[in-house]
């Protein structure tokens, strides 16, 4: 018994999770994509998935990156990298998604600067002499708690 050599339609109805996401351009190689596979930030149908999953059309895809969780239909399926244009007819993204992205995009815009928050750092002179004046025992003046003199 021989095997049959396989039809291209064949191999294109077989895609391998990883090679999807890279293909679909959601990461930039397919170790990264393999990656967060692994991590457990992609999840197929609502279950963890391996690098290996063979991903159908229809399925439901929830990739998770940072802070923004994109949920993705598959449209179409391709193992080869091709043009933005033509890796973005491979999903559809839910209208969901889109509006929580949207959602964050604007909660992030309206947030306060992280950077102002910050109290650390060297103290100002206006700091300094607030601090001294804080350790200071009340009516003590500088020059009273130290003198030069020898007359004690």
């Amino acid at each position: 018994m021989s095997k049959l050599p396989s039809s291209p339609s064949n191999d294109a109805a077989r895609v391998r999770l990883d090679k999807w996401l890279w293909a679909a351009r959601f990461f930039k190689t397919r170790g990264l994509s393999s990656e967060e596979i692994d991590k457990g930030r992609i999840q197929v149908n609502g279950q963890p998935a391996k690098p290996g999953k063979e991903v159908r059309v229809g399925d439901r895809i929830d990739i998770r990156t940072g802070y923004v969780t994109r949920t993705v239909e598959v449209v179409a399926l391709s193992g080869v990298r091709g043009p933005a244009p033509v890796a973005a007819l491979l999903y559809r993204e839910t209208t969901e998604s889109v509006a929580a992205r949207a959602m964050a995009a604007e909660q992030r815009r309206l947030a306060p600067e992280p950077a102002l928050s910050l109290n650390q750092g060297r103290p100002s002179k206006k700091d300094r002499r607030s601090i001294e004046r804080l350790r200071q025992p009340s009516g003590c003046q500088w020059n009273e708690r130290w003198s030069a003199s020898l007359d004690d």
